[in-house]
């Protein structure tokens, strides 16, 4: 043990008989509560402030079940805390939760931490009661019920004397403590904006937790200044259908007066203020979201409010698809078994709500095949909304995605931006590039996806969300797991079907995709033609670029074009070079259309497509075709058509 530590331990006993030998129980007001507590370890617990044993941990199947009874509060708690942290990242410090027993049940370290967290224990499942750890944020907080720090030699325990730590009590509706919120880092200096910032995130917390648990009821919010209804400072009432409180914040007890929860529990609310339910409701559909003056019964004090209705989900009225959208994933094959497979699983879960992740390279068609699942669906005239999440700023994908309230930051839009997750509210949510988002994102993400509501940046109000989600990826997510570069439970909340989507060089049905694509990206122009050289080069180059390099290159020769019949003379230069040996390749397909004229190239490329379309049914064709069937195997046999399927067979 160092001479500093046991320098502490001696001061410790020195001024706990001096506090002890007292028949007055005052002491200076900055050290009153950590005297107590030193009194408390010495006296009642029995604590040696020398004491060096292993932290106490509980077994991995309590802290499960202590998780689990505030399954709800860990929740909103978590993204509080991502957000403290982040406040607060590089400062050395670590955001921890505890329950009521001082049990820690969550924990966000910064990487300059984890020396004196080994040291100290500060681990999930440790206990960090006062009982056990002597004088620190977490558990002298649980004591006082109050927001207390704890810095450095005021602990207890010499072993924790490196510890800065900010605490603040979490309660629920009824006045119970339920949990701890503490910041805790290696800092020498004590940080008073520390515990500011732990007691805003703790009112954040109880208010969000507040709203969530009577989201089905009537709320009143309300303040004596209008601007302050909506923020951390107001208050909060939960209303039964008949007019009778349910419940209050913390704040809404203070502003008006009342000791406990127990004081305004079962009243009705014209006993609080000048307002009647009927009032109330009425206010909630006219004057949504505008501060109204009422005025306490009491007393008659003013405030402002705004009341609002229980929110049911929003479930958008969806009407049944439109005949051709139905055909919307049907129209993504020519052909291909693989592409087939895909298209049937899609076509299985598309009414369902099961989170659809498609796996595949980049290029090869995975938001084609997200819109076509979407346009498939009873949501295809609700919105598709596509986030590229490796493409928009770090510092900006919180804002883009979740959307803020107005003044939520410096720079931000006077009305507030809803963020693209509201904007799919009732549509489809496709998340591009999933493995690249940040890690500090995906908490929140995973709490969007649990409980189907989002709250934007600087609100509480959470706003419920009906979404078809799909994700999309060319990474290997369990290698980004393994590395902790991405959560395991929001793969897992994600990965409801797999869909991969197989590379262009793969695919079987590459001519017709080729013949497909050419009259897509020439809708405007006149129809145009590829030659069978052309066509047998671009059929077997490996293309590591997939489907948006062909779509590119297409565009491309269609737009420069002389000619409506385009060539291997139509190929960029970097692309030429590659001719030869694809030519080569392709020169025994051929021979079924090197006899014919360009108009006849052109009729056979778009009756074999309209064959791949219709899975070579020769009547179906000829009936939408209006001809006789003998008319069109006469087609077929003139312009030397052979069914690929049939060609493998022989």
């Amino acid at each position: 043990m160092s001479n500093f530590a046991a320098e502490h331990g001696n001061r410790v006993r020195s001024i706990v008989q001096r506090r002890s030998g007292r028949e007055s129980s005052t002491v200076a007001a900055g050290g009153s509560c950590i005297t107590k507590s030193w009194v408390r370890c010495l006296n009642d617990y029995r604590l040696d402030p020398d004491s060096h044993h292993d932290p106490e941990v509980v077994s991995h199947i309590e802290l499960q079940a202590r998780q689990d009874g505030l399954a709800d509060l860990r929740t909103v708690a978590e993204a509080e805390m991502a957000n403290l942290y982040q406040q607060l990242a590089g400062s050395g410090y670590a955001i921890m939760l505890t329950d009521r027993d001082g049990v820690l049940l969550n924990f966000f370290g910064d990487p300059g931490f984890t020396h004196a967290a080994s040291r100290t224990g500060l681990m999930q499942g440790a206990i960090w009661s006062e009982r056990v750890q002597g004088t620190n944020g977490m558990g002298t907080c649980l004591v006082e019920r109050r927001p207390i720090s704890v810095h450095q030699e005021e602990h207890y325990l010499s072993r924790n004397i490196g510890l800065s730590c900010s605490a603040a009590p979490i309660f629920n509706h009824g006045g119970e403590l339920v949990a701890v919120l503490d910041a805790s880092g290696e800092s020498r200096l004590a940080q008073q904006h520390t515990l500011a910032l732990v007691s805003a995130s703790v009112q954040m917390i109880e208010n969000r937790v507040f709203l969530h648990q009577f989201r089905d009821n009537y709320i009143l919010r309300f303040h004596n200044r209008p601007e302050f209804v909506g923020t951390l400072s107001e208050g909060a009432i939960a209303l039964s259908g008949s007019g009778q409180v349910l419940a209050a914040t913390r704040r809404a007890l203070l502003l008006l007066g009342f000791p406990g929860p127990a004081d305004v529990v079962g009243r009705d609310i014209t006993e609080l203020f000048n307002i009647s339910f009927a009032g109330l409701v009425d206010c909630s559909v006219k004057k949504a979201f505008h501060p109204v003056p009422i005025f306490e019964n009491r007393n008659g004090a003013r405030f402002f409010a705004v009341s609002y209705a229980p929110v049911p989900v929003q479930r958008a009225t969806r009407q049944p698809a439109a005949p051709a959208a139905e055909n919307a994933l049907d129209r993504l094959h020519f052909g291909d078994p693989q592409l087939l497979h895909n298209v049937q699983i899609a076509q299985r879960v598309v009414e369902r709500n099961v989170p659809v992740m498609l796996l595949g390279e980049t290029g090869t068609g995975k938001e084609v095949f997200a819109q076509a699942l979407h346009r498939s669906g009873s949501r295809a005239s609700q919105p598709f909304v596509a986030i590229n999440c490796a493409s928009i700023p770090e510092a900006l994908i919180e804002s883009e995605l979740f959307g803020y309230v107005p003044g939520a930051f410096t720079g931000a839009r006077k009305e507030g931006h809803a963020g693209k997750i509201l904007h799919a509210n009732g549509g489809t949510l496709f998340l591009d590039e999933i493995g690249d988002m940040p890690v500090a994102l995906q908490t929140r993400l995973l709490r969007v996806i649990e409980e189907r509501e989002v709250v934007p940046l600087g609100g509480e109000v959470p706003v419920k969300l009906d979404i078809r989600l799909i994700s999309a990826t060319h990474c290997d997510l369990q290698a980004r797991i393994a590395a902790k570069e991405f959560r395991e439970d929001l793969f897992y909340r994600l990965h409801g079907v797999s869909i991969t989507m197989p590379p262009l060089r793969a695919r079987t049905d590459r001519r017709e995709l080729i013949l497909h694509l050419a009259v897509q990206e020439s809708e405007s122009d006149a129809a145009v033609v590829l030659d069978e050289p052309l066509l047998a080069a671009l059929e077997h180059h490996p293309w590591p670029g997939n489907l948006r390099q062909l779509r590119h290159m297409l565009r491309s020769m269609i737009a420069l074009r002389e000619t409506d019949l385009l060539t291997l003379d139509d190929l960029p230069p970097e692309f030429a070079a590659l001719v030869p040996a694809t030519a080569a390749a392709a020169a025994p397909d051929a021979d079924p259309a090197t006899e014919l004229n360009p108009l006849e190239c052109a009729e056979r490329q778009a009756l074999v497509l309209e064959l791949t379309r219709h899975g070579w049914n020769m009547s179906t064709l000829a009936r939408q075709l209006k001809i006789s069937r003998n008319t069109l195997y006469r087609k077929v046999q003139r312009l030397n058509i052979t069914n690929p399927a049939k060609a493998v067979l022989h």
